[in-house]
């Protein structure tokens, strides 16, 4: 299990003075947790996960919808499905990939379940309007990664897989992503660990964006994005360059 964060356990031994930028701990091994897992994102997520070797729970607050999730996405791929206590419980990584409707609601009731862990919040807070398309809503506390955070105090909050196509996570033509992820957070073993993940994805590369404070307009960005896929019928992702 990831451990907290006082002990450096299997996230790596390299102390911060000795990392550059570009060294990342070893991420393979890891039960990640999908609350969420029953809608198109958190189930891409939990495939492409499973592709790459990694144990996935799908969290549901029903099991057999969760486990209907799981069989959906086919034999062979090491996916179950449970209620969201057990499926966070069981993870040593928990993705939360819920209907911001649902957010905090669903992490208050997960907060025992959750302490310790490193718990990655990729909810886009957002809002559409009929002929105008998707928008940013407010959030009192700045993001819905921020308001994880104040929900969790004995939780390493991250903010990352924002802008990911539901769509191509679940094309089975699909072989690579072809983005990078932006992974924000303000404790560097955690965003480190996250980064890490990103890249077992095949295409898929995590680049640290900055601590959670910083995180309203990565969500808010989904919305441009999805302006963007509207108008050139596409799945856009994003590059970053010169890192």
């Amino acid at each position: 299990m990831v451990p907290d964060g006082r002990s450096p356990g299997r996230l790596g031994d390299m102390t911060e003075q000795q990392q550059t930028p570009h060294d990342l701990p070893d991420a393979a091994g890891l039960v990640i947790g999908i609350l969420g897992g029953t809608g198109d994102q958190g189930k891409g997520l939990a495939r492409r996960f499973a592709l790459a070797g990694h144990r996935v729970v799908i969290g549901s607050r029903k099991a057999e919808r969760a486990q209907q999730a799981a069989d959906e996405l086919g034999a062979g791929l090491a996916v179950s499905g449970a209620e969201n206590p057990v499926a966070a419980g069981q993870a040593d990584v928990v993705i939360v990939a819920v209907p911001w409707d649902g957010h905090r609601a669903t992490l208050e009731s997960l907060r025992a379940e959750l302490a310790g862990k490193i718990v990655v919040d990729c909810v886009n807070p957002l809002g559409f309007e009929k002929g105008k398309g998707a928008y940013a809503l407010p959030v009192e506390e700045g993001s819905a990664a921020q308001q994880a955070a104040a929900v969790l105090p004995d939780s390493r909050v991250v903010a990352a897989f924002h802008h990911v196509s539901a769509k191509l996570l679940l094309d089975p033509e699909v072989d690579g992503m072809d983005l990078d992820v932006l992974v924000l957070g303000d404790d560097r073993e955690s965003t480190d660990l996250v980064q890490a993940l990103a890249g077992r994805i095949p295409g898929m590369r995590g680049v640290y964006g900055g601590r959670l404070h910083n995180a309203h307009q990565v969500e808010a960005f989904t919305a441009n994005l999805i302006s963007i896929n509207r108008r050139y019928k596409s799945h856009a992702g994003l590059r970053v360059t010169d890192v």
